[in-house]
């Protein structure tokens, strides 16, 4: 029976600011194939009932299980220990995010972002007597935007980010990029002066650090940049579209 070794970065601070960090390693036997996510479920119910960790992949809620995993941003429920290619699996929470405990981080201000550009379908109209129909041409624009998963990867790698407590961050642009685009919305007005400043899409360096990090492939970059222009066109134009 084939083994795995996991190195495991640890956080407990409980223990002290001094001894609150450490590397564990386990080693976990598997018949076939083995996800991380099962790896660590293993490890948890086996070796080590301490081990913290978030995921709610079982609840079809995806994203929550996004970890730092030998050097790259993926979702433990869906790296196979056979695409890793790695002799030791080191799995580490997402850096530059506060830790609550373990592989756990604290995702409290990058949902009070998302929050924050108003992520949800806003009509002024009065309540149609039917659904609101798209062109298959206005329903391709949401293609990309609306396979976001919120797992806090692009965030957790963009220097702006990083140097910026403000900064909205590539997720939440990316969900005001997608309602702004979206025929249907009709709250560009309202949910513009959110994103449209020194915290939104100014503060992009189109670094693309988002893109890369990004484990469904999608381009927050692009979206942003389309908010900067839509910015422009409001100035120049009066209008955004």
């Amino acid at each position: 029976m084939p083994e795995a070794k996991f190195h495991i970065k640890r956080y407990d601070p409980a223990r002290g600011e001094k001894d609150a960090s450490r590397y564990d390693d386990f080693v976990v036997s598997y018949d076939s194939s083995l996800t991380v996510l099962e790896g660590l479920f293993s490890i948890q119910e086996q070796q080590d009932g301490s081990l913290a960790f978030r995921y709610c992949c079982r609840a079809s809620i995806c994203g929550s299980c996004a970890m730092y995993i030998n050097g790259k941003y993926r979702l433990a429920c869906q790296t196979n220990l056979r695409h890793v290619h790695a002799d030791v699996i080191t799995v580490e929470p997402m850096p530059h995010l506060p830790l609550v405990k373990d592989l756990v981080c604290d995702m409290s201000d990058f949902f009070a972002k998302y929050e924050y550009v108003k992520p949800w379908l806003i009509r002024n109209s009065a309540a149609p007597e039917r659904e609101i129909l798209q062109s298959p041409e206005e329903r391709k624009k949401l293609d990309m935007p609306i396979d976001c998963i919120l797992c806090g990867a692009c965030y957790s790698s963009c220097p702006s980010v990083w140097t910026e407590d403000n900064y909205l961050g590539p997720a939440a642009l990316l969900k005001a990029y997608r309602f702004e685009v979206d025929s249907r919305d009709e709250a560009s007005k309202v949910r513009m002066p959110s994103w449209d400043n020194e915290r939104g899409d100014y503060r992009c360096h189109t670094i693309t650090n988002c893109v890369e990090a990004c484990p469904k492939e999608l381009n927050p970059t692009e979206g942003i940049q389309w908010l900067k222009m839509a910015a422009v066109r409001r100035r120049l134009f009066g209008r955004s579209r």
